[in-house]
């Protein structure tokens, strides 16, 4: 029989899920949104404005709003250690942005379901660390059905493909790299406190960047402003969920188990899909389908076999 606190702990559970999907959905498509839809090309400025909103919420959240305990830098090296993260995630955020320009929502969460693969790749290149020959023949399938979604994908463009790989795989480096480079108990941060100086030092590279190579951004943003009385408000709330879709990412972690989490960003990844091409209405062939069917089968064989071999 169920217990008040017990159900007050589901009905927060559920809520941080409901929560958590549409944050981490919401930004996707607000992205393609605007980098398609509305003609804002600037996918360094928008990084730029994400990785600023993250930087301001996260000092708010941890210092004022003490979400999480702070932790302080403790050495320069460590300090270096987090630059390095840093320029990697900026690079796996602006591919990915930039390749939203060129695909579709839905073929971009394909490839982007392929990073148990380069995970595996890295961890192995970086630590040497080897998996069960069975759990590497999971990821069989998660590279063929991708290869088979992008023969598939009507909307297909070698670029965008190129930089939503290149964003896949620094995402996975990402990961393989903070478990070494902050490996010590004593360099530890939680992904929060990581975050609270990653994004300031992402801005710092990012705002020279979209200086040089997006020159005219403030210009065309202005005038398409002028045209579309909402662009600034979604910027905003754009950047507002770019923050939220981490913070929740931290709290559903820290309240639910790995497997669980695994189960959800798995299924998150499918109804990014179905809304994607429901909102955008882009075209799908039952060989797109299949393709990106068999990479979401591929990494949950993967999962399991992976939490099988611990």
């Amino acid at each position: 029989m169920s217990t008040p606190q017990s159900e007050k702990q589901a009905l927060f559970i559920t809520s941080l899920i409901i929560f958590w999907y549409s944050s981490n959905i919401g930004v996707l498509l607000l992205n393609k949104l605007l980098l398609s839809n509305y003609g804002f090309s600037f996918p360094i400025f928008l990084t730029m404005c994400h990785m600023s909103a993250c930087a301001v919420l996260s000092y708010v959240s941890i210092v004022f709003l003490k979400i999480v305990p702070f932790q302080r830098i403790k050495s320069r090296s460590q300090f270096l250690r987090i630059s390095t993260l840093s320029l990697v995630f900026c690079g796996s955020v602006v591919g990915g942005n930039i390749s939203l320009r060129y695909l579709p929502v839905s073929f971009n969460q394909a490839v982007g379901a392929t990073t148990p693969f380069f995970t595996a790749l890295f961890a192995y290149i970086i630590t040497m660390k080897r998996e069960a020959w069975l759990t590497y023949g999971c990821l069989v399938p998660v590279v063929a059905g991708v290869v088979i979604a992008s023969g598939g994908e009507p909307n297909f463009h070698l670029y965008g493909f190129i930089m939503c790989i290149g964003a896949t795989a620094a995402r996975a480096f990402k990961s393989v790299l903070q478990g070494v480079l902050l490996s010590s108990e004593g360099e530890k941060l939680n992904s929060m406190n990581l975050l609270l100086y990653m994004s300031p030092i992402a801005v710092l590279v990012l705002m020279p960047a979209a200086i040089i190579m997006e020159p005219n951004v403030m210009a065309v943003t202005a005038t398409l402003a002028t045209e579309h009385r909402y662009l600034g408000l979604l910027i905003l709330v754009n950047s507002a969920m770019a923050y939220g879709a981490n913070l929740l990412n931290f709290l559903v972690t820290k309240h639910t188990s790995a497997l669980t989490l695994q189960v959800l960003g798995n299924a998150k990844g499918a109804v990014a899909v179905v809304i994607s091409i429901l909102l955008f209405r882009n075209p799908v062939t039952f060989t797109g389908i299949a393709g990106y069917t068999l990479t979401v089968m591929g990494v949950v064989a993967y999962g399991e076999a992976k939490r099988r071999h611990k």
